[in-house]
């Protein structure tokens, strides 16, 4: 009996190190397929995980569109390091050179591909909205200025003009219009906040939205960045004289749509609207754009002087004066004569 049990042994042995072999092999086999890059074109792809999406019916998308030869092993390795319901949606970038693994890797880091959207100074809130709109990656879901979801979030405040802080912000598909507006309203409340806890003393405003409403019109007043702190302070010296501002755009910006570019006479003595500087002592009722940090820091921050006027050079900038007999001269010098790229305000951003 010891040979024959000799040699089943051996025969076993041999089965046994020929499946161990053939068990290499295939894992051998498996693990280079697993590190083959994927067939991705050379400019790569974008892929997006929408809400609902599993990493099975990923897979099975890549595979379907010819990028992913294996996705089974994609699969078997998520499950395996219990990574298969983690995925993000969102778009993420395939460059040349992604594996399986790092492909996984990838859904689960969330490092989607990022947009980004300019809010220009000065520009008012259905431009803003004008923007977004463009943005093809973006959700639009406001329908306007006096959309309920703006209104409801710069409450108790009845108007939304000003409320948001124009920037630069970074997006995601799927995210939509009223999140970037959401976002730069809350970047709008904490700069201010900010700016109003180190302003100057003795300032003439009652609330933080008073020197909001004054930052709105310095942005409208001067494109000259050096100038803002000296257009806060004579419109600050206006206001503790009890002069009234006399200012161009917030008359403009009462007019509204219909302004045709000229303001006229009639404009400044019109006494209904209310948002006219020449004829209501004061500040006006709102802001009358978007303003940037700069313009909340000079509001808060004027510059030290004598000036209570300013009159437009032409080319964007302004001369200031001490009195009225100065200021006379200054718009005989630089409005009696005009040139033809004369501009009386800032161009619109």
């Amino acid at each position: 009996m010891a040979g024959p049990l000799k040699e089943w042994l051996r025969w076993l042995l041999l089965s046994v190190a020929a499946m161990f072999v053939v068990l290499v092999l295939v894992a051998q086999e498996v693990w280079l397929r697993w590190q083959t890059p994927l067939m991705l074109p050379e400019e790569g792809i974008v892929l997006n995980v929408q809400r609902g999406d599993s990493l099975r019916s990923v897979a099975e998308r890549l595979q379907a569109q010819g990028v992913l030869a294996h996705p089974i092993l994609l699969r078997a390795w998520a499950r395996y390091q219990g990574l298969d319901a983690r995925i993000r949606r969102g778009e993420y970038a395939l460059a040349p050179g992604l594996t399986g693994e790092t492909l996984l890797l990838l859904l689960v880091s969330g490092s989607v591909v990022q947009y980004q959207v300019t809010l220009p100074e000065g520009i008012v809130v259905p431009q803003a909205l004008a923007i977004l709109a463009q943005e093809p990656a973006l959700n639009s879901v406001l329908s306007g200025p006096t959309d309920p979801a703006l209104l409801q979030l710069v409450a108790p405040f009845e108007a939304v003009e000003g409320m948001f802080l124009p920037e630069t912000y970074r997006y995601e598909r799927g995210d939509s219009d009223l999140d970037i507006m959401r976002r730069a309203h809350r970047a709008l409340v904490a700069a201010l906040e900010e700016e109003w806890l180190a302003r100057t003393p003795d300032l003439p405003y009652a609330s933080p939205y008073e020197a909001l409403i004054m930052a709105s019109i310095i942005e409208r007043e001067t494109g000259v960045p050096d100038e803002r702190s000296d257009i806060a302070g004579v419109f600050v010296r206006r206001l503790q004289q009890g002069m009234r501002l006399q200012t161009d755009p917030t008359i403009i910006y009462g007019l509204g749509e219909a302004f045709d570019g000229n303001l006229r006479r009639h404009h400044l003595r019109d006494a209904d609207n209310i948002f006219n500087t020449y004829r209501h002592a004061g500040l006006p009722p709102t802001p009358i754009a978007l303003p940037g940090r700069a313009a909340l820091h000079a509001a808060l921050h004027p510059a030290a002087g004598d000036a209570l006027f300013f009159v437009a050079r032409g080319d964007g900038s302004h001369e200031f004066s001490a009195t009225l007999e100065g200021h006379e001269r200054a718009v005989r010098k630089y409005q009696l004569k005009r040139r033809k790229d004369y501009r009386s305000s800032p161009e619109s951003p």
